[in-house]
């Protein structure tokens, strides 16, 4: 009866820590990433939008503009980047 006891106690505690951990894994590495999403979420190539996004809104100690176009002034560090062409680099 110990034995039976002890495997369903190590079955629950397994389940506990495993579902801990899969939300740990879920959860959003970096604050730009939600702003990011709302900024690039009418994107139409998004995967680029968001690496883009990401790289400025780390650079520009996490500022994102609101909204998902304009509205630059509101982080003048991402307004102000360029891309090698001289070209707005942040989406």
């Amino acid at each position: 009866m110990k034995m039976k006891s002890a495997v369903v106690q190590f079955y629950v505690i397994s389940l506990l820590l495993s579902s801990s951990l899969f939300m740990l894994s879920n959860a959003d590495s970096s604050p730009c990433n939600g702003k990011c999403n709302v900024r690039c979420s009418k994107a139409r190539i998004q995967d680029r939008c968001l690496k883009y996004c990401n790289i400025c809104c780390g650079k520009c100690d996490n500022c994102v503009p609101s909204g998902t176009y304009g509205n630059k002034d509101e982080c003048p560090c991402y307004r102000d980047m360029k891309n090698s062409k001289g070209g707005p680099k942040c989406p």
